[in-house]
């Protein structure tokens, strides 16, 4: 089924004139990013020679996806717009809330009851305002959107940092905040800062190991968690071609570690083949149509350095399987050399379990080459010497390799299915082991492997590889096995060696699935009522915040000062709190409770200036809102890196702090600091932070004449009665200063 095909023709029938149009005013050659980008200006009158990294640009995107996590704010924030139906088509997938324990034979109906009130809540807002609603076990929104809504030269923005996994279809995919989605269901045109454009250019063929999530693996490792922030990682060069649709999902999808607005590649015959297996055979056929115009252009491929911002080669005949990690995905090494850093670094050498799945792989071609190792075991008369788990990324894919064996593969092996959902890589897993205090090591394909994130433990050594790396390693149970030369005793106490992992790109028979999950909207939602019981500790209505008082923001407490890595993880803790995304008072209670205290190393332990004691974050926070007193965070670099979750900047705006000032943000965190009214600004002078002392006062003047490019002053007051000052830059632009001015970006659209 083709949805949204009337949108589709509309698209392809306009979208050459404007990359003409685009080039005939820009007077120069396209990459792929650009075309797309200036096919979808809000006004295409407007077209102008960006300046990338630096010019703010309104775009209208072309859909709207929401997980159910972040799902239930962004709608809480639509329903308070007045609009009676989406602008866009929007869909909204079930993915995050179902927590991986048994198997999806018991999870799937825990969770259908523990959420139902969830639930029915996104399904009643869906229907209402004319939004798809994907049931609980459909799949995880970035395989539903590949499988179902992505096309090339398109744009979409989701709830969800990992939003690029749609660029494997050659889709400008960006992950947003809730409030960013609304703009764009209610018609306003969403503005995103020109990205710049780094291209990496693929050659040869990959072989053996080596896999496409090695590609982004190694990638991580060159660019760093912040080396692509504000920046569109755009893939060509002859090597793409060789890669399959899914292959370069994973590749986009993985793209957010290294903060990259999104990434990209060009269509070909791959993403064509994809299409049509998945029913698109419409959809193929036009982007097909406009082929020339779903990539470079000539002269670009020709001479990329005079037309990307920078330029990363890699050979992907010559590329070696990587493992990343432990505790953040850019901890980039190759396997040859992996065993010498788990024996140096002395990470635990038992690795106990292997989980194989998420956006990032779990596709059917995946699951092939994770099962075809699954099967040596039993031929080569090995053992799993691991637990294995595996979540499959939608039901068609589910029912797809059950069908054809691979799901019985898995299970012979001991290895347990969970429900098609995210599951253990966002921290949905309840894990059973003998002692959580011990230190201990796991395998994923995921994309993440921050502290606690899998399983909540700060023991858990979490290290990120392909799903066939990580169902070999699985097998051996050894962090120090290298497949790619190591033998395994059999139990006949034979030395074997594993075959290299083999599978399909695409099911020979076709997809089959007998359930998809999707509940289509009702045809005339006026009249549904969305209910919400006053009672409820999942759900809340929401409030608009207070517009700014046209003051100085002085003598605020310093709440906390922060230490390291302050991700959306320490900020917003998922896992157990997803359940109380829908209701904001109530989640506001995990506010940067991960997050170091720079000044006793602790974490949820600030000074309270209002008793003199040690107090959580969010306790003193609602102290000092309780009187009125609005208060201050500061963090060091990249605050905010992680997860697209707005609720990382709704719970500080609630408590009443007023300014974040870091070192430097994410680029999903800055934006949803800057819509939910708050200051998000960084030191000038980065070694101000070391001025920041526990008892201070800290305020920011000069907020009379806020203007773009005006940096800002803080004066802070130190309990000896000395002071401090410096200079705070920001990015805000006109628009953004009138979000901050009104209290909130949503603000301003009521006013209208």
């Amino acid at each position: 089924m083709v949805y949204d095909i009337e949108m589709l023709k509309r698209f392809y029938a306009s979208y050459a004139v404007h990359v003409d149009a685009a080039r005939m005013k820009l007077g120069k050659a396209m990459t792929l990013a650009e075309k797309i980008l200036y096919a979808h200006l809000y006004n295409a009158d407007t077209v102008a020679s960006f300046r990338r990294g630096e010019d703010y640009v309104n775009f209208r995107p072309d859909r709207v996806a929401m997980q159910d996590a972040t799902a239930q704010m962004a709608l809480l924030q639509f329903m308070n717009s007045g609009k009676e139906s989406a602008a866009v088509p929007a869909t909204v997938h079930c993915d995050h809330l179902i927590q991986a324990y048994r198997g999806f034979k018991e999870d799937l109906p825990v969770a259908e009851e523990t959420n139902k009130e969830v639930y029915d809540f996104l399904k009643s807002v869906a229907s209402k305002y004319n939004i798809g609603f994907w049931k609980p076990g459909a799949g995880i929104i970035h395989q539903v959107v590949l499988e179902n809504y992505a096309f090339p030269g398109g744009m979409i923005v989701g709830t969800d940092s990992h939003t690029p996994n749609a660029g494997g279809l050659g889709m400008i995919a960006i992950g947003v905040g809730g409030a960013d989605a609304v703009d764009v269901m209610t018609g306003m045109e969403w503005e995103l800062k020109m990205p710049k454009i780094i291209g990496v250019r693929l050659k040869g063929k990959l072989n053996g190991w080596a896999s496409p999530k090695d590609v982004i693996l190694k990638l991580a490792g060159m660019l760093t968690v912040k080396g692509a922030t504000n920046a569109i990682i755009e893939y060509f060069g002859e090597g793409t071609a060789s890669l399959s649709a899914t292959g370069k999902a994973t590749i986009c999808n993985m793209g957010a570690e290294v903060g990259a607005t999104t990434s990209i590649f060009p269509y070909d015959a791959e993403m064509e083949k994809y299409l049509c297996a998945t029913g698109r055979k419409e959809v193929a056929a036009m982007a097909s149509g406009n082929a020339l115009y779903l990539k470079a252009d000539a002269e670009v491929e020709a001479n990329p350095e005079v037309y990307y911002d920078k330029v990363i080669d890699i050979d992907l005949s010559t590329l070696e399987p990587y493992i990343n990690g432990p505790f953040t995905p850019d901890a980039a090494c190759p396997i040859s050399e992996f065993a010498e850093k788990v024996r140096t670094n002395g990470y635990p050498q038992r690795m106990e379990v292997g989980l194989i799945g998420s956006c990032t792989n779990s596709s059917y071609q995946d699951l092939t080459r994770a099962a075809s190792l699954a099967r040596q075991v039993k031929a080569k008369g090995l053992k799993m010497t691991a637990q294995l788990i595996i979540n499959p990324g939608s039901e068609q894919v589910y029912c797809t390799t059950k069908r054809d064996g691979m799901i019985a593969d898995f299970e012979a092996v001991g290895g347990v299915i969970m429900t098609n959902a995210c599951g253990p890589c966002i921290g949905q897993w309840k894990r059973v082991t003998d002692d959580p205090q011990r230190a201990n090591s796991i395998v994923t394909s995921f994309n993440r492997n921050f502290a606690k994130r899998a399983d909540g433990n700060p023991n858990t050594h979490a290290f990120v590889a392909s799903p066939e790396l990580t169902m070999a390693l699985a097998i051996a149970g050894d962090l120090c096995f290298n497949p790619l030369t190591d033998t395994l005793t059999n139990e006949r106490g034979e030395q074997v060696k594993l075959d290299a992992p083999a599978g399909e790109t695409l099911p020979d028979k076709g997809f089959t699935v007998d359930d998809n999950g999707y509940v289509a909207p009702a045809a005339d939602g006026k009249n549904l009522e969305v209910s919400i019981a006053p009672d409820s500790k999942r759900l809340q209505k929401l409030a608009p915040f207070a517009a700014w008082d046209g003051k100085d923001l002085t003598d605020m407490p310093l709440l906390i000062k922060t230490q390291g890595k302050c991700t959306t993880d320490h900020i917003s803790m998922a896992g157990p709190w997803l359940r109380f995304r829908g209701h904001l008072e109530n989640i506001s209670d995990n506010m940067l409770m991960g997050a170091v205290n720079a000044f006793n190393g602790k974490t949820n332990s600030v000074w309270n200036r209002l008793t003199g004691d040690y107090e959580a974050v969010s306790a003193v926070a609602k102290q000092y809102k309780a009187k009125g007193i609005p208060s201050i965070v500061v963090a060091e670099e990249n605050y905010g890196e992680g997860s697209s979750r707005e609720h990382a900047a709704m719970e500080p705006r609630f408590l009443n702090v007023r300014v974040i000032l870091a070192k430097s943000f994410a680029r999903i965190h800055e934006t949803n600091l800057k819509k939910q009214g708050m200051l998000a600004l960084t030191f000038m002078n980065k070694d101000d932070y070391d001025k920041i002392q526990e008892h201070d006062c800290i305020s920011i003047v000069g907020l009379d004449s806020f203007a773009p490019g005006k940096p800002l002053q803080v004066i802070v007051k130190h309990e000896n009665g000395t002071e401090d000052m410096f200079l705070a830059s920001h990015t805000y632009n006109e628009m953004q200063i009138g979000w901050f001015k009104a209290g909130c970006a949503l603000n301003t659209f009521r006013k209208q």
